[in-house]
């Protein structure tokens, strides 16, 4: 385990280095200059661009840009471009906003996927199978931001209640109870939102997944034997069936940056989705280069947890 586990480490190391330098290379690669922030600015002279210049090392090799720009990050000196804030403040902030919307998101999905999927599986044919079936499709064929907009016209019609944002505007000074019910309030409709779609792909997953192994000569012996249907499908043909969502479980973690982009534009949600769409439209390279270079690390976590819950899901899986 052990070894394991220091061998992986290394060469994950090894890959964000990789990821890094190509995502480094293909920001500078992007068409204009960096410090071509905002050239239409009068008040932007060529003076204030050769000190922009030399204050973020840009006169600089590339290589030597590549150097300082990770060794400031590292030592929490790198500073956004369009708001002079520390960049690793800002994410933190944005990443603890994300966060919440990815747990209650990712825990609707996965405790709502899997019941309906196996029901599907062991009704195949009847009405609770088409049923779910049909609705499956046509969760997956909405678009994200039409079903956003059909959500919240639906719910601000019906309950006459905001969902824009993460609290109601002028609730500043309420009681802490009143407070964390509209924060919960808020969090929830885009939490529902992120799981639907989850809910309707994931369940198909399932159901394909329990379809395959229910053929199986033990899932016959099992049942032969005269074990109870929940025994049979929950123990036996369910733990054969979770290899493949050990692979998904482990990458929803970049989910946590990238996953929710829409969600949090439409409902204004202050995440690291929206803040990385935003750096990305005013050209706010360290930003952009710093959620970069975290997303990679979510995704080398994500197939590391991945590699250690194999020999959980299956024994026979050596690490």
């Amino acid at each position: 385990m052990l070894a394991f586990i220091g061998r992986s480490f290394i060469q994950k190391i090894v890959t964000l280095f990789f990821v890094s330098v190509i995502s480094f290379l293909i920001i500078h690669l992007a068409p204009g200059e960096p410090s071509q922030i905002d050239p239409m600015n009068p008040k932007f002279t060529p003076e204030m661009v050769e000190r922009f210049r030399a204050a973020f090392h840009l006169d600089e090799p590339l290589y030597v840009q590549y150097l300082y720009f990770y060794k400031d990050l590292f030592t929490g000196k790198t500073f956004s471009w369009k708001d002079n804030r520390p960049v690793l403040g800002k994410i933190w902030e944005r990443f603890l906003n994300s966060l919440s919307l990815f747990i209650v998101g990712t825990i609707l999905t996965w405790t709502l996927s899997f019941p309906i999927g196996i029901r599907s599986a062991i009704n195949r044919g009847h009405a609770f199978d088409r049923s779910t079936t049909f609705l499956a499709y046509l969760l997956i064929s909405i678009p994200g931001f039409f079903f956003a907009y059909l959500l919240i016209i639906s719910v601000v019609s019906y309950f006459h209640v905001p969902v824009i944002g993460m609290v109601t505007f002028g609730l500043e000074g309420s009681s802490a109870i009143r407070s964390v019910m509209d924060r919960v309030w808020h969090l929830f409709i885009p939490s529902v939102l992120g799981a639907t779609g989850g809910v309707a792909v994931l369940s198909r997953y399932v159901r394909s997944q329990m379809l395959e192994v229910e053929g199986q000569d033990y899932v016959r012996t099992a049942k032969a034997k005269g074990l109870p249907n929940d025994q049979v499908y929950y123990k036996h043909a369910l733990r054969n069936a979770l290899l493949p969502f050990v692979t998904m479980f482990g990458m929803i973690l970049p989910g946590l940056i990238g996953g929710s982009v829409i969600i949090e534009s439409i409902f204004a949600w202050p995440g690291m989705g929206r803040m990385a769409y935003e750096a990305i439209l005013a050209r706010d390279y360290p930003v952009i280069l710093t959620v970069n270079f975290f997303s990679a690390v979510l995704v080398l976590a994500g197939t590391f947890i991945s590699d250690l819950l194999y020999t959980v899901v299956d024994p026979r899986i050596k690490l």
